[in-house]
């Protein structure tokens, strides 16, 4: 299996977000509001692409929008609550490694006499697990940054 491109710069816009939210960043436990054009200068994605991952990430309640002075992006909840899963079906759907599995897609002239399709679904379940199981904090560094910003404050 292969992520999309669109996936693969999900998760890069995400982590992204993720580092930029990140209270342990900057002398004052600040950072500037994120927008996409920000999001799409510190990713080095193409702006058009990030304003559409906006539009899905949001749809999906990974992202929230606050319009206004010192309105911006910003993760939705906290890195550690969202996963790998999340994003990837936030812009591909559901995660399944055959379409026959999908409640009314017929596209495979095997569907009605097929021996592994009732097996798919454990598998494509088995697969989610594994993508649900990486939280955004983790791919993100997230947990790597608080560890040493506490290992720092503790040596002080």
């Amino acid at each position: 299996m292969r992520l999309s491109s669109m996936a693969d710069y999900a998760v890069v816009a995400m982590t992204v977000a993720a580092r930029h939210g990140c209270p342990m960043v900057g002398a004052d436990g600040r950072r500037p509001s994120m927008n996409a054009a920000l999001l799409a200068e510190e990713s080095g994605l193409p702006a058009p692409t990030v304003q559409k991952l906006v539009s899905r990430l949001v749809a999906a309640g990974l992202l929230s929008t606050t319009r206004g002075a010192g309105g911006g992006l910003k993760l939705a909840r906290a890195a550690s609550e969202i996963s790998l899963a999340q994003i990837i079906e936030a812009v591909e759907g559901p995660i399944a490694m055959t379409p026959c599995v999908d409640k009314g897609r017929a596209d495979c002239s095997l569907e009605q006499g097929c021996a592994v399709r009732p097996h798919w679904p454990v598998v494509n379940e088995a697969l989610r697990g594994a993508l649900a199981s990486v939280s955004l904090s983790r791919l993100a560094g997230l947990n790597d940054t608080m560890q040493e910003t506490k290992s720092m404050e503790l040596s002080e």
